[in-house]
């Protein structure tokens, strides 16, 4: 399997036998790839890094070396996650950074999306490099590389957190799940034991809630987007839509309107609930979701949430929207 082009006769994954046989190879393959040297590997906490991180940890235990970098745009609960999950539970040799503070020094008052982008881009990979810096005798390059990846970007995964490293480190790539689908990452990931939240979690954007908290990016507005958020995930899985619905989220503009809490006038922010189905993100529908939940949500986000006096539900389809607000 170390070819770029999945090969024709591959069977596709899709048993927990078939996966732990796929397992047993790779952990045989990256033994006899990395031996007795030190892997590195940027560890988001999104599927494709998290099930290579399992596998690495599996096959050289603590020669694999994790970074986990907090950008403070992560989803409630996230980080925390990696903690506990690869620290506590796996015992992997994690280095968890926190840069909440210095990602949004230089976010404040940006409002392009683009220059949002290419900032918090930009800086994950300083830091990233800072910590791999004083780091010794480390040879090897772990990556989350998919098969559907290689066919986008000719297999370099030209949008990775780790694309801009610089030359001069000369690291080897370990790309164990390079040739396979999403489907069957998971599969994987769900029998090396990770849990079902984690292998399962929807995709979401390297810029994190950077491009759902709308225009400049502020704390207190980034509190509010990060706790109505984590409402909505919670409720959409106490009522069976989880598994239903591809991507769902909130996004927070930039933007104050009226409203009414005890008794009183006050300006708060409206939170949009985006839940689309899409096979390819080429083209998205807007799910159903059933006005009884959407008004516990509402009533839910507005009572708990400071900050926060509205709750819209986006009814546009992909085309005309995008999947994303920016």
């Amino acid at each position: 399997m170390s070819c770029n082009i999945r090969p024709e006769t591959m069977a596709r994954i899709s048993s927990r036998e078939q996966a732990m046989a796929f397992i047993d190879e790779q952990v045989a393959e990256i033994r006899a790839q990395v031996g007795d040297k030190k892997v590195l590997l940027a560890l988001s906490g999104g599927v494709d890094s998290s099930v290579v991180a399992a596998l690495l940890i599996k096959a050289i235990g603590r020669k694999l070396i994790c970074v986990h970098v907090n950008h403070g745009l992560m989803r409630k609960g996230e980080s925390e996650q990696v903690i506990e999950i690869f620290q506590n539970q796996l015992d992997a040799n994690l280095i968890y950074i926190d840069a909440t503070d210095r990602f949004l020094d230089l976010l404040a008052d940006v409002a392009d999306p683009e220059k949002k982008r290419k900032i918090i881009g930009g800086e994950f990979i300083k830091v990233f490099n800072e910590q791999a810096a004083k780091l010794d005798d480390i040879e090897f390059l772990a990556q989350g590389t998919i098969y559907p990846d290689i066919l986008e970007s000719d297999g370099v995964k030209a949008h990775h957190n780790v694309g801009g490293l610089p030359k001069d480190m000369k690291l080897s790539l370990v790309e164990p799940v390079k040739l396979l689908f999403k489907d069957e990452v998971r599969v994987v990931g769900e029998a090396l034991g990770l849990p079902h939240s984690m292998v399962h979690r929807q995709p979401f954007p390297g810029p994190g809630l950077g491009v759902r908290c709308l225009g400049a990016i502020t704390r207190d507005r980034l509190h509010a987007l990060r706790e109505a958020d984590a409402i909505l995930r919670e409720e959409f899985d106490k009522n069976g839509l989880a598994g239903k619905v591809w991507q769902y989220f909130i996004a927070v503009p930039d933007m104050k309107s009226v409203g009414v809490k005890d008794s009183k006038r006050y300006e708060g922010w409206p939170a949009i609930i985006r839940a689309i189905n899409t096979k390819d993100a080429m083209t998205a529908t807007v799910e159903e979701v059933p006005y009884a939940v959407l008004h516990h949500i509402t009533n839910r986000i507005t009572n708990e949430v400071e900050g926060i006096n509205r709750v819209l539900f986006d009814l546009t389809p992909k085309p005309v929207g995008t999947i994303e607000w920016e």
